[in-house]
């Protein structure tokens, strides 16, 4: 699968950091994230992040969807689905809506899925309530 081919918000462009490449810091992208190289920092992302067979994270990882493939030392967050495929290990504790862990697949750490929380639903109106709404004219 080619990344040009993926549907992509505001024609962001998706970033790849290869393999044989290192980088240390803090990385922000708005697009989805591939992983082949190492990387030692922080990840945000809004898009999907994909730690590639040859991708190796020393970070605490934050996304709309995470994939590992390879190896991730922290701990993950998403909203979404945590993969963790069969070569894939997760050295962390993750925080996620879903999680898939395939045979061959390594989670060291503590997993914690919650539903996201339903919006509350509105009180009732009792009868007298009722009554007190009606008996005021609109404001018009």
């Amino acid at each position: 699968m080619m990344l040009k081919d993926r549907k992509n918000p505001a024609g962001l462009t998706d970033t790849l950091i290869g393999q044989g490449s290192s980088i240390e810091g803090k990385l922000e992208c708005k697009s989805n994230l591939r992983l082949e190289g190492k990387f030692r920092g922080e990840i945000e992302c809004l898009g999907q992040i994909v730690i590639g067979e040859t991708g190796e994270a020393h970070s605490n990882i934050q996304g709309g969807e995470v994939i590992v493939a390879g190896k991730v030392i922290g701990d993950i967050l998403t909203g979404g689905k945590l993969t963790i495929t069969s070569n894939g290990q997760v050295d962390g504790n993750v925080d996620v809506a879903k999680l898939i862990i395939l045979e061959g697949g390594q989670l060291n750490g503590t997993s914690k899925m919650e539903p996201a929380a339903p919006a509350p639903a509105p009180a009732p109106m009792s009868a007298k309530e009722k009554r007190k709404k009606s008996a005021q004219p609109e404001a018009g």
